[in-house]
């Protein structure tokens, strides 16, 4: 299973921005490739892209400069983490505010920049090379397909 959070503004590569990161229920290892429209009235409704691809290793430490695992991580509600994705690089935190609220916020390193706005510099799909327009007139040409 996956943990799993949808930033709504997407992610900042700004130390300065705090972007609100909502955690959502797990998800199965299947559902990292799922690109699509999710219809309306189903649990997480809407346009799904895969935006990134990568790996990550948790940089948490405890007192005793021992990298926390991610499960511990979550329990205290600071995640610390080093990406290595196609888009997302370098160190970010998660930091649990309330609930299922957290913050997602770009920790200074070579990667961070004020400058670059990911949303709309990045916005296809590492999957598909598709916008989230060009996904959801896919899935509404498949569905008035099945109709005829």
């Amino acid at each position: 299973m996956m943990k799993s959070w949808v930033i709504p503004k997407g992610p900042s590569l700004n130390p300065r921005v705090r972007s609100l990161a909502i955690l959502t229920k797990d998800h199965s290892l299947s559902y990292k490739n799922f690109e699509g429209v999710i219809p309306v009235g189903k649990y997480g409704a809407g346009i799904v892209m895969v935006w990134d691809r990568g790996t990550y290793v948790s940089i948490k430490k405890n007192q005793k400069d021992e990298c926390l695992s991610m499960a511990s991580c979550l329990r205290l509600g600071v995640i610390e983490i080093d990406l290595k994705g196609k888009k997302l690089r370098g160190k970010f935190a998660l930091i649990r505010i309330e609930g299922k609220h957290w913050l997602l916020i770009k920790m200074k390193d070579a990667y961070a920049n004020s400058s670059i706005n990911l949303v709309t510099s990045k916005a296809r799909s590492v999957k598909s090379n598709r916008t989230l327009e060009q996904i959801r007139r896919k899935f509404d040409s498949k569905l008035k397909s099945k109709k005829n």
